[in-house]
């Protein structure tokens, strides 16, 4: 029984040419050959998998050969050529520095260094993983390294290039190799099965080149692996089966449903991928990339970084017609998230299907329907201007389709809004347009004839229950006017209230003096201290939004005054004040500050 050699080793290239993805490296190598420009070290480093140490070796064979072809290849016929393909040429020699690394080593190589080759031109030294080297390794190899012998040549090889030592690399010709592309695997692979005489799939040999992340010899092993599941006929569906890949057609039929928002036949979708034995994690990932894949069919410039096979490609251009690249940004920037959050979730199943139901709503208008909303909520916006200024306008036209549209947080512009959409739906009493006519502080709204629901129709949160019932209504004032008595009695709750919070001197001083209406927006509120002064304006905000809801006035505005009257026969109010008063009527309180060095300023 012929014994099996896997197809890195079978169809490992043998000359410059048979070299694949590495143009611009085999060109470089051969036009030194050519014009006799050989370097005494060189420094291949790149991925694994893309041709370092076979390119090493296609080198040193091809400066030995006798009888270089003139495209610059080895003959394979010369003795030294024939030496090299049976494995016993005295002048090449391979270390592998991952077991070979410490200084003996290198001391033990520099000593056959001195030794002229007896066939051929060159002793060529092939040291793979030389970033295993130990330091000192390193600097014994240095001097040999910097001035061989004429006839001697030193390739290096590494993955890890940034592990060797500055002095090392000064002294290489570095050659940096490519990860191989995906187009150039699948051709590789193709002449494979050709040769072997098998029949392959070419969406399931781009599965394979896509699996093996650049790297040839991965590619070859995992072809392997399928021939001996699959036989002489490998498949699509062989390939995603073996090496548990989820096929495109479940992210093409998620992506449809997420488009049409139809959350049950996504998460079914899931469900069965789940079933299939899927990591969910594998598959938002692999959703993203989908989405990405979307996105660069989306221009014919970006359309070469889609690495699929000719099939696969035509479905992505045709969904791609029914993405939007708002929308796929917005599921990009969700799956993104999803991804990032999946090893944190405790029930990581709910995590992603929460992630799809947003996908599913996600909405991402254009450009020209943000610049319209834009536009439209401009247009509220100098509407409410025009009202709060005081000043004689008519609500626009556009206004009544915002109301409709757009939404509306505060209470002012709801207001706005809902009574330009009733000067849009109803005729007013008088002939002519109706107008807002008001003083700067009291605006007035326009007065419809319709009976409408107040609650419903304004929306402002004063939390009314009925409903006009027949007659002409005018809709509520934003400054509605109270008396003196009205605004006491909620001052006076509101320093209650402070009072069963425990803010004893703050509730004390509201009670004390009483707020003044100045203007119908207007109260002054006198304090006895600086220190009154600064707790109420830290209480300020809280206070106002207290009054505005309870008086119905959401214009109310409240200045404090500092008092200049004689405060000494009034009741204290800070430490300070009350230590002064009990000092008084007891002067051994000072005595007592005294004895303990109590720190009391007054």
């Amino acid at each position: 029984m012929e014994k099996f050699v896997v197809s890195a080793r079978k169809y490992r290239p043998v000359t410059f040419s048979t070299v694949v993805g590495q143009p611009s490296i085999t060109n470089t190598l051969k036009n030194a050959i050519r014009n006799n420009h050989l370097a005494q070290a060189f420094l291949f480093t790149g991925p694994r998998g893309v041709g370092k140490t076979t390119t090493a070796r296609i080198l040193a064979k091809t400066i030995n050969c006798q009888n270089i072809s003139e495209e610059v290849e080895a003959c394979n016929v010369c003795e030294t050529c024939q030496a090299f393909n049976e494995g016993h040429s005295l002048n090449i020699y391979e270390l592998d520095a991952a077991s070979n690394n410490s200084v003996d080593d290198i001391r033990a190589l520099v000593d056959q260094v001195r030794y002229a080759p007896q066939m051929g031109k060159y002793k060529v030294y092939i040291i793979d993983e030389v970033h295993m080297l130990s330091t000192n390794a390193f600097n014994a190899f240095l001097k040999t390294l910097e001035e061989p012998p004429s006839y001697a040549i030193f390739i290096l090889a590494t993955t890890e290039r940034h592990k060797i030592i500055p002095t090392i690399l000064s002294r290489c010709q570095i050659f940096d190799f490519n990860r191989i592309s995906v187009d150039n695997i699948v051709k590789n692979l193709q002449h494979v099965a050709d040769s072997e005489g098998i029949t392959a799939d070419a969406d399931g040999l781009h599965i394979i080149a896509q699996k093996s992340d650049g790297a040839l010899r991965d590619s070859l092993s995992i072809f392997d692996q399928l021939v001996s599941f699959a036989g002489n006929n490998l498949t699509y569906k062989d390939v995603i089966e073996n090496l548990n890949i989820l096929d495109y057609d479940y992210y093409f039929r998620i992506t449809d449903d997420l488009l049409a928002g139809n959350i049950p036949n996504v998460l079914i979708t899931f469900n069965e991928i789940l079933n299939n034995g899927f990591d969910g994690h594998n598959f938002i990932n692999g959703l993203a990339t989908h989405f990405r894949d979307l996105l660069v069919c989306r221009d014919t410039v970006t359309l070469p970084l889609l690495e699929v096979s000719p099939t696969v490609k035509e479905k992505y251009k045709v969904q791609a017609l029914a993405c939007s690249g708002e929308w796929l940004l917005v599921q990009l920037e969700l799956a993104g998230k999803a991804d990032y959050q999946y090893r944190s979730a405790k029930n990581q199943r709910l995590h992603i299907e929460l992630t799809l139901m947003k996908m599913c709503t996600a909405i991402a208008g254009s450009s020209a329907e943000a610049g319209k909303k834009k536009s439209e909520q401009r247009v509220l916006t100098s509407t409410a201007a025009a009202i709060t200024s005081g000043t004689t306008a008519t609500i626009p036209p556009i206004a009544a389709k915002v109301v409709e549209e757009t939404s509306i947080v505060s209470p002012i512009n709801n207001l706005i809004a809902s009574a330009a959409l009733s000067s849009q739906e109803q005729k007013p009493v008088s002939e002519e347009a109706p107008k807002i006519n008001a003083t700067p502080s009291r605006p007035v709204l326009p007065t419809f004839k319709k009976t409408v629901s107040l609650s419903a129709k304004l929306n402002v949160g004063f939390n009314k229950k009925e409903e006009i019932k027949s007659g002409e209504e005018t809709l509520p004032d934003l400054s509605t006017s109270f008396d003196q008595s009205s605004l006491e009695n909620i001052w006076n709750d509101y320093a209650s209230k402070l009072e069963k919070a425990g803010r004893m001197s703050l509730s004390s001083a509201m009670k004390k003096r009483k707020p003044i209406i100045d203007s119908i927006s207007q109260l002054i509120f006198t304090v006895d201290s600086a220190a009154i002064e600064k707790d109420m304006n830290d209480e300020k905000s809280e206070l106002l939004a207290f009054l505005r809801k309870s008086l119905l006035n959401y214009q109310i505005t409240l200045s404090l005054l500092v008092s200049s009257e004689d405060l000494s026969s009034e009741d204290p109010y800070t430490p300070s004040e009350k230590f002064k008063k009990l000092a008084e009527i007891n002067p051994a309180m000072n005595e007592l500050k005294k004895h303990f060095d109590l720190d009391i300023e007054y």
